[in-house]
C-alpha cells in the first residue's frame, strides 16, 4: 500500500502490479465495508470516520493508520456507546451519526473544492 501512495508509475518501477494490487484492495475494501454495513447497520458504515481522522493525524504511513485505525474505531465505539447509555439508552447509531454525518459532509465539502497538499 505504500508503494501505491507514491503513485502508479513509481509503485510499478518498485515492482508493484498496480492493475492487481489496485482490484485486490478495492475488492476487499468493498468486501469488509460490506460486511460490517451487514452485520451492525449503520455504526460499522460511520466508524469508516476514525481512518480518515488517523490519516489526518499520522499521515499516509499504512504501517501506522492500520492498527493506529483499529484502535481508535474502538475507542469510538466505546465513547458512543457510553454517552448513549448517559443519554437514557439512545441507540448507539444515533450517537455515531451525530459524530460521523458532519464529518463525512465536510469530506465531500473538501472533495468539491479540490485536495491541497
Amino acid at each position: 500500500m505504500n508503494g501505491l501512495l507514491l503513485g502508479e508509475e513509481s509503485a510499478a518501477h518498485l515492482g508493484v502490479d498496480v492493475r492487481r494490487e489496485r482490484a485486490i484492495l478495492l475488492a476487499l475494501a468493498s468486501l469488509i465495508t460490506a460486511a460490517c454495513v451487514a452485520v451492525s447497520g449503520l455504526i460499522g458504515f460511520v466508524g469508516l470516520v476514525v481512518p480518515h481522522v488517523v490519516r489526518l493525524i499520522v499521515g499516509p504511513n499504512a504501517r501506522l493508520v492500520l492498527p493506529i485505525s483499529a484502535i481508535g474505531g474502538a475507542m469510538l465505539m466505546v465513547v458512543a456507546d457510553l454517552i448513549a447509555r448517559l443519554l437514557g439508552e439512545l441507540p448507539v447509531g444515533v450517537i455515531t451519526a451525530v459524530i460521523g454525518a458532519p464529518f463525512f459532509l465536510a469530506l465531500l465539502r473538501r472533495a468539491q473544492r479540490g485536495y491541497e497538499l
